[in-house]
């Protein structure tokens, strides 16, 4: 992977231009006085899986052209609680102090 080192104010001046290369692939180091403060690249790949309002609408059309919808296995609904549970926290953005 391409790396580019540049300062905050070459980022601003072509903000478009920078994201356009992170979009490449191209891992970019913002710095200040040379030593690094931010780094830009592109996020690693989401989890294997669909949304859940992906797998109802499947379900919906599977319904529609079969004439029944998929019956879920016995462990769906736990495995539906267990989600919701691990993104029940609220957020808590960190402190800029």
């Amino acid at each position: 992977m391409a790396v580019v080192h540049m300062s905050e104010a070459d980022l601003a001046r072509d903000l478009h231009a920078v994201l356009d290369k992170v979009r490449q692939g191209v891992e970019v180091v913002i710095e200040e006085n040379e030593r690094p403060i931010v780094v830009l690249k592109r996020p690693t790949a989401p989890a294997a899986g669909r949304k859940l309002s992906e797998c109802i609408a499947l379900a919906k059309a599977y319904e529609a052209k079969l004439g029944y919808a998929p019956i879920p296995d016995g462990s769906f609904a736990d495995d539906v609680r267990s989600g919701i549970q691990e993104r029940r926290d609220a957020f808590e953005p960190p402190s800029w102090e």
